[in-house]
């Protein structure tokens, strides 16, 4: 079965109270307060697509953003903390499928800006070290969401550290922190520069040709020597039948590499 399929099944299943049972202790531990679960109808605004982002960027803003266009809850603060405490680990994330770090804050919130297209979608949040976790399905009713054709969402597994996504399409022009709206209708939706990402590269109406993507180091705080491992998820065709889903992974060694993770073509 195709993801998109499964989505959607798993969405319709949780609409009809089939869906997947959450415990009162997971609940209680782990709340996802946006996406809620069921059928949604949605306003339709091209703000969601785009971040807007003031700098000195110190951590992802979702501030803005209406609720469609954000997944956004709590872990138990005493878990957040501890998590912190034990090298600052990670909560998890798993959208349609991509899993990648979620930072939360010290009082255990968390917000990631996240636009969404027509169709069923999963969400998923699992607190660091592997404890509660918490799943939404939803199924986004309203046709004319805008629904990225192509997809690239760049993840790392450092805090503290500077990874840059940069995307080349193949008229090329260059989407990247500097220019994150592209003329062609490519936007790279936020620069994330304090760890973790993502960084989230999407087009509604990709050109065909062949697409270049790479990832810079461009910092890395007093970690210099530590080893961040990048990881790029490349979707093609989001939410229909011809779905199509790749996760590459690259180890980046000292700040100021720039590598290129995938080239691709677009028919």
């Amino acid at each position: 079965m195709s993801s998109v399929l499964h989505r959607l099944s798993v969405a319709v299943f949780t609409c009809l109270g089939i869906g997947t049972s959450v415990s009162a202790q997971d609940t209680a531990r782990t709340v996802i307060d946006t996406p809620a679960g069921g059928w949604r109808a949605s306003d339709s605004t091209q703000r969601d697509f785009v971040q807007s982002v003031n700098y000195p960027a110190s951590n992802v803003n979702a501030e803005g953003r209406s609720a469609s266009a954000r997944i956004a809850g709590r872990i138990a603060k005493g878990i957040a903390a501890s998590t912190k405490a034990d090298g600052r680990q990670p909560a998890r994330l798993v959208v349609d499928g991509i899993a990648l770090p979620l930072d939360v804050a010290d009082d255990g919130r968390f917000a990631r800006p996240w636009s969404f297209g027509p169709g069923a979608h999963g969400v998923s949040v699992r607190s660091g070290g592997g404890g509660s976790e918490r799943r939404v399905q939803f199924y986004e009713a309203n046709a004319s969401r805008v629904a990225p054709k192509l997809r690239v969402v760049l993840s790392w597994d450092t805090d503290m550290t500077d990874i840059d996504l940069h995307v080349v399409s193949p008229d090329g022009q260059h989407a990247w922190y500097g220019e994150r709206v592209a003329p062609n209708g490519g936007a790279l939706d936020v620069d994330v520069t304090t760890g973790f990402g993502p960084e989230i590269y999407a087009h509604p109406s990709p050109a065909p040709g062949v697409y270049h993507v790479y990832v810079n180091y461009f910092g890395a705080g007093e970690q210099q020597d530590a080893i961040t491992v990048a990881q790029v998820a490349l979707v093609e065709n989001e939410g229909t039948p011809r779905e199509k889903q790749q996760v590459f992974r690259v180890p980046l060694r000292k700040p100021g590499e720039l590598t290129l993770v995938r080239s691709f073509v677009v028919p």
